[in-house]
């Protein structure tokens, strides 16, 4: 077995070839360029149901921006997937989404005002951030500032909108059959050193915790 740095783990006891072999495919699963943003979502329900979207569609990097002291995960909804899942926390929502787009992503946020495009017509191949605000407020201004483009869901119900958790599950199930057709999900996108240090980190030191 290969970790991908040419270190051999065939004779470590620690790990089975199964266990390896599965999660050296999710790793490779993984999209870099498909990420998530939430932007002071507190409800530990919603956050915990986006976790384990994003676990299931390949996304491997999720932001968030708390005015609170930490980020509620109810795990009986997760069912663990922010094991999986890079959580990073920015402390400056605004520079975070300039420093987005000056890496080249697409910037995205659902919005009920004009003016939207429908968000089947996004081409989610290219870099994109999915931004997603709080259940009371939605996205502050100071982001919906500097985001690329406003997308929407179409609805023909008296409700005006999804729940966050919903909405995000029907967006990034669209990108990931963009990204499956482009065959996206078959080959790493992850940095080898990156891919390297969690497929250590998964297979072998958090046997060695035990």
């Amino acid at each position: 077995m290969e970790t991908g740095t040419g270190k051999n783990l065939s004779d470590n006891p620690l790990v089975t070839r199964a266990r390896y072999d599965r999660i050296f495919r999710f790793l490779t699963t993984r999209q870099e360029t498909l990420r998530l943003f939430l932007d002071d979502v507190k409800n530990a329900h919603n956050i915990s149901a986006v976790i384990r979207t994003c676990d299931a569609t390949g996304v491997f990097y999720l932001h968030y921006y708390l005015s609170e002291s930490h980020l509620a995960v109810n795990r009986g909804i997760s069912l663990g997937s922010e094991r999986w899942i890079q959580m990073k926390r920015e402390r400056d929502r605004a520079d975070f989404l300039e420093r987005m787009r000056g890496r080249g992503y697409q910037c995205l946020a659902t919005s009920l005002d004009s003016p939207t495009i429908d968000y089947r017509e996004v081409d989610y191949t290219l870099p994109t951030l999915l931004v997603f605000g709080n259940e009371k407020d939605g996205i502050s201004e100071e982001v919906m500032a500097r985001v690329s483009q406003r997308i929407k869901i179409p609805m023909v119900g008296m409700a005006r909108s999804l729940n966050i958790s919903v909405a995000c599950a029907v967006i990034l199930y669209e990108a990931l059959r963009q990204r499956d057709e482009k065959g996206m999900y078959e080959s790493r996108s992850i940095p080898p050193e990156v891919f390297a240090a969690h497929l250590r980190k998964w297979t072998i030191e958090e046997r060695l915790k035990r």
